[in-house]
């Protein structure tokens, strides 16, 4: 089951839905295209809700209409998906670094340039098949996505959650989506921000020029992330992120909508000037540097976190110069990143 669906709740398939989701939309508002009342809920392009309409997966009020159809507030829209293809995935000996794990849970370090679980595209190498590989249980969610909770960009580095058994999943998506674990992000941001504790609340849907970008869509999900400058540097910021939704790519649009793209992030506009940071190609200055959250069984408060990986390290290493601390000092603690609750 996916977590953090503010505006469309996700429930498990009927026997008429065989093997796909069904999505259930309360419409919130009068006169919104079907087709973009879909796309926006289910983040999907509007063409591909004009076709699930056109095929007979979305039925408004048990009852099917058209795209233009415009939905009236209290309506009640179901989406059914139809399963995805099979595709086998494959167990690979990859080598993970777990930060902590039992018998309900994990919690691994993600690389930057590992993906979470396979896609087109991605069928192999992913966070996925590195767990398959190690064996031993995963909750049963769909396939190729046995075990996640959430996730992170691929080029975003840090600590994430895998759960072993059902009740940990079940468990750990309400608590995502209830804003229960505590989830706070390192990020390097070209220039200055006018404050040193802002929070950005914009919602978030796919950009309508480029489907391969998020944007900060008036029609969009709501999306809300707080932040707290940690360092003023010469030409950018060190920020600590506290995401309150779980967004795709939520911290690089909202900082990329008010002129601070996270340094690195070539997808919004935060490329140039990598050679500056010493970064290496495609990777963004982000990192899931610290989690907090209840044992899903036990209840026992977990805190965990991770240092910033070398890359990174060398890079805030050669913004501060002559003022970077001693060799060996964890940067993130000496900023002070662990010591301010937001």
């Amino acid at each position: 089951m996916t977590a953090d669906l503010d505006d469309a709740t996700l429930v498990e398939p009927d026997d008429e839905g065989g093997d796909g989701l069904t999505h259930v939309i309360a419409a919130s508002g009068d006169g919104q295209r079907l087709d973009l009342l879909v796309s926006t809920s289910l983040d999907i392009s509007r063409n591909n809700a004009a076709t699930l309409i056109a095929n007979g997966n979305v039925l408004v009020q048990g009852k099917r209409e058209k795209a233009s159809y415009k939905a009236r507030a209290g309506e009640e829209v179901v989406v059914t998906l139809p399963p995805p293809a099979a595709h086998e995935v494959i167990a690979e000996q990859i080598p993970l670094d777990i930060v902590f794990e039992d018998d309900d849970l994990l919690v691994v370090n993600k690389p930057a340039g590992m993906v979470v679980h396979p896609a087109p595209g991605n069928w192999t190498g992913t966070l996925v098949n590195a767990l398959k590989g190690r064996g031993g249980p995963l909750a049963t969610t769909s396939e190729g996505r046995e075990g996640i909770v959430h996730r992170l960009d691929k080029e975003t580095s840090g600590l994430l959650i895998v759960a072993k058994s059902d009740r940990a999943h079940r468990v750990l998506g309400a608590a995502i989506a209830d804003r229960r674990i505590t989830r706070r992000y390192a990020a390097l941001t070209w220039g200055h921000v006018t404050e040193d504790r802002f929070t950005i609340e914009k919602p978030i849907a796919r950009d309508p020029r480029d489907r391969k970008r998020m944007a900060v869509v008036a029609t969009g999900r709501a999306a809300r992330t707080d932040f707290t400058r940690l360092a003023r540097l010469d030409p950018a910021d060190l920020l600590r992120a506290h995401l309150h939704t779980g967004r795709t790519h939520q911290i690089r649009v909202h900082l990329s909508s008010v002129g601070h793209p996270v340094v690195g992030d070539d997808t919004y506009g935060g490329g140039g000037g990598r050679k500056l940071v010493g970064l290496p190609p495609r990777r963004h200055f982000l990192h899931a540097a610290w989690l907090k959250f209840r044992h899903p069984v036990s209840g026992a408060e977990l805190d965990l976190r991770s240092p910033l990986p070398p890359e990174l390290h060398r890079g805030l290493t050669v913004m501060l110069g002559p003022d970077a601390p001693a060799e060996g000092v964890d940067l993130l603690e000496h900023f002070g990143f662990y010591d301010l609750e937001d």
